[in-house]
Formats: structure tokens, sequence, C-alpha cells
């Protein structure tokens, strides 16, 4: 899962009370179906940061609830609102997501790529920007091994 540090980063997951949070906004429908049709509680994320130097992978979150109707899609006031969205059969959803664990190293994004191991990710696909992209168990361990071994 992407995030752009200046808008919630890991550290603002990390300092939630119940360091939980809705990922909200999704606006993006590949990333949407990822998330409504594979994401279960208990699935462990890689908390992506975006936009900003280094882009990388700052730590290890949690899927913390089943899908469920993004708010932000009914509220006229949010960024977030889509007209054509109806609450009886909403266009768009999404999943709590929790702290789970620190890295003791930031994975940077050109540390990924020089990964063999990862050179398949979707992310480092030509033309991926989802903010949302599965990964595979062995590209999760690469990159939690990664962030997890001292330099």
């Amino acid at each position: 899962m992407k995030s752009e540090p200046d808008v919630f980063s890991f550290e603002d997951l990390k300092a939630r009370p119940k360091q939980t949070e809705p990922w909200d906004g999704v606006r993006n429908y590949q990333a949407r179906n990822f998330m409504r049709d594979s994401m279960k509680v208990g699935d462990l994320i890689l908390f992506y940061h975006s936009n900003t130097k280094p882009p990388g992978v700052a730590g290890i979150a949690e899927v913390a609830s089943a899908p469920y109707p993004d708010p932000t899609a009914f509220d006229k006031e949010s960024k977030y609102y889509d007209s054509k969205s109806d609450q009886h059969s909403p266009r768009w959803i999404l999943v709590d997501v929790k702290f789970k664990a620190d890295l003791k190293q930031f994975v940077s994004l050109e540390s990924i790529k020089a990964n063999p191991k990862l050179s398949e990710m979707r992310i480092l696909q030509k033309g991926n920007r989802l903010s949302i992209t599965p990964v595979t168990q062995a590209e999760f361990l690469a990159i939690q091994k990664a962030g997890l071994d001292q330099i």
C-alpha cells in the first residue's frame, strides 16, 4: 500500500491511539478490487512511501478489518466524494489497517530494483502507479529481510 508521507505516513499510523486507520480515498478500480477481493484480516502490508526522496518501504502494517463502504465517497465535503456512488451499492470500499512492525532500516525503491529476487514485483513494472498492489510471499519476505538486516 502506497501513501505519500506528507499526507499520511507510517509514523502517522504508529501514532494513532489504537494504531488503526481506514484506508480511504482509493479511487482506482483495479486498486479497489485488490483491496476488496484479495485482502483479508491479518494479511501483512508493506507500507510504501511514495512521492518522496527516496521512495520505499517504511514499515509493516496489517489488514485490521474486512472491506466495507468508504464513507468519504458519500461525503460532499470530502475530496474523495463521488456523486455516482450509492449507499446501497457502494462503488468504493476500504479496509482498516494497523501498525504491525518497524523495520530496522528503510527499504528504498533503488534497493528493491537492485534485488534480482524482486524483478517481477508489480510496483517495478512499467506504468504501474497503483496505490495498492499484491505482492507474493517471497517478495514480502525479501523486503522484510532487507529491512531487518543491519547495514
